[in-house]
């Protein structure tokens, strides 16, 4: 395992697949690694289960050797129980921890975690203060533009406070957290964040191209980017956000076979990470993306999300692709 330089990552334009709950998994990391991602984030860690002991919160700390470089993400509405949970994801060794004050979620940002702590903004500097001082890794925090249109857009003056406890790196999503995912991302935000502070300031919200990478960085002056939706949609996009910020090598288009390979691909690595039956369920998450713009996709999305067995689950792709290649001018011209 080659050693992170946090200073020389986060300077070449960095293209970060984003923390998503029950998506950004080690599998599906793998998977975005696999085409091109420089960074990966976890699923975001409760850090009350993960002090209680919670099987899948520690679970989600296991970083196996191949897992490089990931970050852990830990999110809670308690200063004392982030600190020390902080120091419990730094013994799994990601490359940094990051602080969840980003999530929208009514059910976290109403009891004051995630998204919640942008309601009281010199808490949230206090909290990543004492979360900074417990650990020896970098620290960096996800969050948002402001809580809501009624309140005023904290972010600028919060992004130089937190700079000044020692924050290495701020994630933007440019939206309030009551837009959750609604409206457009105003990516004027974080340009005005990356001017008042030094470190990296990364723009997250409608990041979805290569295109739309190259030009957030162009127009906020911003150190990179981050990605969290349309990978799902689109694994290969990290990648060729890299190609592109690099080269300037427009991405093709992938054709429906790499489609149906990499969604198997994604089904067999499930598979031997959680088992058959809790794959069939795990992966209804990700046909929509894979299939995405395909001639009768939703006839075959239906199918996929009924079958209840790999048998069944295997037919459809069989069937699938059967009907593909016999449809394969109308493909290719899709």
């Amino acid at each position: 395992m080659s050693p992170f330089d946090f200073d020389a990552v986060f300077a070449a334009e960095p293209a970060i697949l984003a923390p998503m709950e029950d998506v950004s998994d080690a599998v599906f990391r793998r998977l975005c690694r696999d085409r091109g991602a420089d960074l990966c984030m976890t699923e975001f860690v409760n850090v009350e289960g993960l002090l209680r002991g919670c099987k899948n919160a520690a679970h989600k700390l296991k970083l196996e050797a191949g897992d490089h470089p990931t970050a852990i993400q830990i999110y809670g509405s308690d200063p004392d129980r982030l600190a020390e949970a902080a120091a419990v994801a730094e013994a799994a060794e990601p490359v940094f921890l990051d602080i969840n004050c980003g999530c929208w979620v009514p059910k976290i940002a109403r009891r004051g975690a995630g998204a919640g702590w942008l309601r009281d903004p010199g808490a949230m500097v206090a909290m990543a203060k004492q979360v900074v001082e417990r650990v020896a890794l970098p620290v960096t925090v996800k969050t948002r533009i402001g809580y809501g249109p009624e309140n005023e857009m904290p972010i600028v003056d919060l992004a130089r406070r937190l700079e000044d406890v020692g924050v290495r790196a701020l994630t933007i999503h440019c939206r309030t957290a009551k837009m959750g995912h609604s409206g457009e991302a105003d990516w004027a935000w974080a340009a005005k964040a990356q001017e008042v502070v030094s470190i990296p300031v990364i723009v997250n919200g409608d990041v979805k191209t290569a295109y739309d990478a190259r030009r957030a960085i162009d127009e906020t002056g911003c150190a990179g980017v981050m990605i969290g939706r349309a990978a799902i949609e689109h694994p290969w996009v990290l990648g060729e956000c890299r190609a592109y910020l690099d080269h300037g090598t427009e991405p093709t288009p992938v054709g429906w076979r790499a489609r149906l390979a990499l969604c198997r691909e994604h089904l067999d690595a499930s598979i031997a990470e959680r088992g058959e039956y809790r794959s069939i369920r795990y992966m209804r998450r990700y046909y929509p993306g894979y299939l995405k713009g395909l001639p009768s996709a939703s006839t075959a999305r239906h199918q996929l999300y009924r079958a209840e067995t790999l048998e069944a689950v295997l037919a459809v792709f069989e069937e699938y692709a059967t009907y593909l290649e016999s449809r394969l001018d109308a493909v290719e011209a899709a």
